[in-house]
C-alpha cells in the first residue's frame, strides 16, 4: 500500500516573525561578536562620494588636479570626495577653503571608510574622527592624518601627494 505525504502549510503571526528575527541576530552575533560585522573592511560605505579619476579628477605621478567647475561634489561648503587610487579625501570646508588629508586612517590603515560631516572626517572602521586640518579629535587613532598641500589657480585645485 502506498502511503500519500502529506504537506501542511501555515502562516506565523507578527508577533512570532518579530521574535524569530530577533533571536535570529542574537545568535548570529553570540557567534560571531559584533566585530565581525563592524570591523575592518575595503569595501566603501554605501553614500561614500568616492571619486573616479577621469574628467574632473587627474591623478599622475603624485600630483592631484581637480577641476572644481566639473567635480559637482567640492562646490558646496560640506562637500567632499575619496580619490580611491591617490588615497586622499579632499573637502570643501567653507569660504572657498578646502583641505585635503590621507585617506589612510592612522589606527588600523583602512583607507576607504569614511564620512564627512560637521567639518569631522569620521574612519568608520573604528570611529576615530579627525579635524579637517588632520588632528585626532578622539580615537582609537593617536596620531593625525597626513596633510597635504592644496594651490588653487582659478577653478582648479592641485595637490600635492607625494
Amino acid at each position: 500500500m502506498k502511503k500519500t505525504q502529506e504537506i501542511q502549510t501555515g502562516t506565523l503571526t507578527e508577533a512570532r516573525r518579530a521574535f524569530l528575527k530577533k533571536s535570529g541576530a542574537f545568535a548570529v552575533m553570540s557567534v560571531f561578536g559584533v566585530g565581525f560585522f563592524t570591523g575592518c573592511s575595503d569595501d566603501t560605505e554605501p553614500g561614500t562620494p568616492s571619486a573616479p579619476v577621469g574628467d574632473s579628477i587627474q591623478f599622475s605621478n603624485g600630483i592631484l588636479t581637480i577641476d572644481l567647475s566639473q567635480a559637482s561634489q567640492l562646490s558646496n561648503a560640506g562637500g567632499w570626495v575619496l580619490v580611491t587610487q591617490a588615497r586622499v579625501l579632499v573637502a570643501n570646508i567653507g569660504s572657498n577653503q578646502f583641505t585635503a588629508l590621507t585617506s589612510v586612517c592612522t589606527h588600523s590603515g583602512c583607507d576607504r571608510n569614511w564620512s564627512f560631516s560637521n567639518n569631522v572626517f569620521v574612519c568608520s572602521c573604528h570611529n576615530s574622527r579627525f579635524n579637517p586640518d588632520g588632528s585626532v579629535i578622539n580615537g582609537p587613532a593617536a596620531r593625525p592624518l597626513q596633510s597635504f598641500p592644496i594651490t588653487r589657480d582659478g577653478n582648479i585645485l592641485t595637490i600635492q601627494v607625494s
